[in-house]
């Protein structure tokens, strides 16, 4: 009991011990006492978001340079876009401003990712009502830029905009989507393919909407059993590198994924408008600087294994290149004896 006792005490006097370093650590970095909840709430409510909206988008700007000449497995020299969008739900009797249903509080991150380097080239924060296809109207059509969308951006008129602008897509269509087809290109079925066919729509507006002849390529997914049907503009490429740009799409969804699970983007500091775009552009922030990091010093660990090491040595004194590449947690093998010989053979 005594010996139980004394190591309860002895465990007791190193976590004082530990938090006494801790205490003196963030004394050395400026910060004389306590952080309270209240204290960030305040600083998110009463500074201007556009602030970390401004330095994040120096930081994408660096970010998208530095990835410009990646490939992310399809070894094509055009700039791919992946637009998406997500809702970050919000309790209503907190947040009361964020009303999306009757019941239901949140707001919509909308997000076109570069998918080299999968770095946010456009993002904006909206209602949660706001419907996905609006953000067509805000994009800056780029000339011989990929666009791929999901169903929900399927809109003829605006997408004959990105035509105009000698811009490509990848959407995909809808069940109730009215087409007329012209003539079919062989296909090899073996590899998941249907069809590769030129079509044009044949509803009334639709027409008038979007006269030009446009592709429809029909992939199955056996392995989920999901049939794609897209459509694009793009009439050179392969049907199959046209299914796989679409497969590609995901990686918005990791995107958000991310933003919300390893950043804690959804407990947020601040209840008001401002708190919470504020909190939104700072974690985007951190992500593209993990990403830039990892470029410049040419590191093989993921985005979240960086993230993790710098929330581990956040206080550590040491170059931040040692605390990525330091490998003595590895467990090392060793071979013959590793105990002393109490007898010389």
């Amino acid at each position: 009991m005594a010996f139980a006792q004394l190591t309860y005490r002895e465990s007791l006097r190193d976590i004082e011990c530990c938090l006494r370093a801790m205490k003196d650590k963030l004394y050395h970095m400026g910060i004389r006492g306590k952080v309270s909840r209240s204290t960030i709430a305040y600083a998110n409510e009463n500074r201007d978001w556009r602030i970390y909206c401004d330095f994040a988008q120096i930081l994408i700007h660096q970010a998208r340079q530095l990835y410009a000449d990646d490939d992310f497995g399809l070894q094509l020299q055009e700039t791919i876009y992946a637009l998406d969008a997500t809702i970050i739900d919000l309790c209503l009797s907190v947040f009361p401003w964020a009303r999306f249903r009757k019941t239901k509080g949140g707001i919509k991150l909308h997000t076109l990712l570069d998918l080299k380097g999968s770095i946010p080239s456009f993002i904006r924060i909206t209602e949660a009502a706001v419907h996905e296809v609006n953000i067509l109207d805000e994009l800056i059509p780029e000339a011989g830029a990929i666009y791929i969308m999901d169903r929900g951006y399927l809109d003829f008129q605006r997408l004959y905009v990105l035509h105009q602008f000698a811009s490509y897509f990848v959407v995909r269509a809808k069940v109730n989507t009215r087409l007329k087809r012209l003539y079919s290109m062989p296909v090899d079925k073996a590899c998941g393919l249907r069809c590769d066919q030129i079509v044009v729509p044949t509803g009334f507006y639709t027409r008038k909407h979007y006269p030009e002849k446009l592709r429809r390529v029909v992939f199955l997914d056996t392995g989920k059993n999901n049939r794609l049907n897209l459509l694009t503009n793009q009439m050179t490429l392969p049907a199959l590198t046209i299914s796989e740009l679409y497969r590609c799409r995901w990686q918005v969804e990791l995107f958000f994924k991310w933003i919300k699970q390893h950043l804690r983007i959804k407990a947020f500091y601040g209840t008001s408008v401002n708190a919470v775009k504020t909190q939104i552009w700072i974690a985007i922030s951190v992500y593209v600087l993990v990403a830039i990091i990892k470029k410049r010093l040419k590191l093989d660990l993921s985005l979240y294994t960086i993230l993790q090491i710098f929330s581990i040595t956040l206080f550590e004194k040491m170059p931040v290149l040692q605390a990525l590449t330091e490998t003595d947690y590895k467990t090392k093998i060793t071979s013959g004896h590793i105990q002393l010989n109490l007898f010389e053979s």
